[in-house]
């Protein structure tokens, strides 16, 4: 079967060669997937570079998201053979989404409505249970709080947005650039800032009447964390999600002690199956009453993979980038 691999570590264009392989056999707990859709995103980039925290050994296939048929499974599973599912892949075993057939957790894996395509479900289930886990279940998002999410046109980022407007909360956004803005905008922000000309701590204690923010989603990392501690409520809570500056947010506890917040890490692994069931309910509940999509920006051929991630590498990003076609 074809599937793309990194051959060693540097910028996708460098480093993915298409190849044909072995049909992956599941082991207990996997499925094997017929591919009809992958999401791209910024841990597939650093897999690349060799910068990513659980990046495999080489040779091996990135693709985190997908969505597709299910053609075998392993021992224990629940999922069937022809099942539909969007899913999270076992990248970490070498076997990621962007190959004609992947492996997939089982207790990561869910049904894709009929009336879901192929491009928003390989999009969805990652962007939308870290939102989940990150505004639900850590901070406790409450109607009527203020959500600053830092990075808002990305794909978590977005999801966020839209998540914090469905529990009802006033939400404020970060963003380069008007395009990106007006994004953020037609997602439901209330405000947007943009990070390039804007003092992000200064505009968000104006836009609160000096109280800050109640939760801050930082899917950026870097010198705009630092400006989120400045600007976060009296027992705010400050949710470490990414790093798409390329650095992770440095906590100060004096800081944190002082000014009475907390920092959260959020990651949606770690939970069991029946904790991901609940979040996936709900989060197709919202769907189904229009407060929350994945936003596809571009769906890209499969032989165009070094390419799409190159444009995600350039931050020329609204949402979701997708691999599809004849995988």
């Amino acid at each position: 079967m074809r599937a793309w691999q990194v051959v060693k570590c540097g910028e996708p264009q460098d480093v993915l060669r298409l190849v044909e392989t072995e049909l992956p056999e599941p082991p207990p707990g996997l499925l094997r997937v017929r591919v009809s859709a992958c999401a791209l995103g910024l841990p597939d980039l650093l897999m690349c570079r060799g910068s990513y925290a659980l990046t495999p050994e080489l040779p091996f296939t990135p693709g985190q998201e997908l969505v597709g048929k299910v053609t075998a499974v392993g021992e224990g599973t629940r999922v069937r053979v022809g099942d539909r599912v969007m899913a999270v892949s076992a990248f970490f075993l070498r076997r990621g989404g962007f190959a004609r057939e992947a492996l997939a957790l089982d207790d990561f894996a869910f049904p894709v409505p009929d009336d879901m395509e192929d491009a928003e479900a390989a999009g969805f289930v990652i962007p939308y249970h870290t939102a989940y886990v990150g505004l639900v279940r850590r901070a406790a998002l409450r109607a009527g709080e203020t959500l600053l999410v830092l990075g808002g046109a990305g794909g978590t980022g977005s999801a966020a947005i839209q998540l914090g407007r469905a529990i009802g909360a006033k939400v404020l956004a970060t963003a380069g650039g008007e395009d990106k803005a007006a994004f953020c905008r037609e997602l439901g922000a209330d405000r947007v800032i943009d990070y390039r000309s804007d003092d992000v701590a200064a505009v968000v204690r104006t836009a609160t009447g000096g109280r800050g923010a109640d939760v801050v989603y930082d899917t950026v990392g870097g010198d705009v964390f630092r400006a989120a501690a400045d600007c976060i409520a009296h027992e705010g809570r400050l949710l470490v999600v990414g790093f798409a500056s390329g650095g992770w947010g440095r906590p100060s506890a004096a800081h944190m002690a002082t000014h009475n917040y907390s920092v959260m890490g959020v990651m949606p692994s770690g939970y069991d199956s029946e904790f991901r069931k609940r979040a996936q309910q709900e989060l197709l509940e919202q769907r189904d009453r229009g407060a929350i999509r994945a936003v596809v920006d571009r769906v890209f051929p499969f032989e165009s993979l070094p390419e799409g991630l190159e444009q995600l590498a350039a931050g020329r990003v609204r949402g979701k980038l997708v691999l599809e076609g004849d995988l």
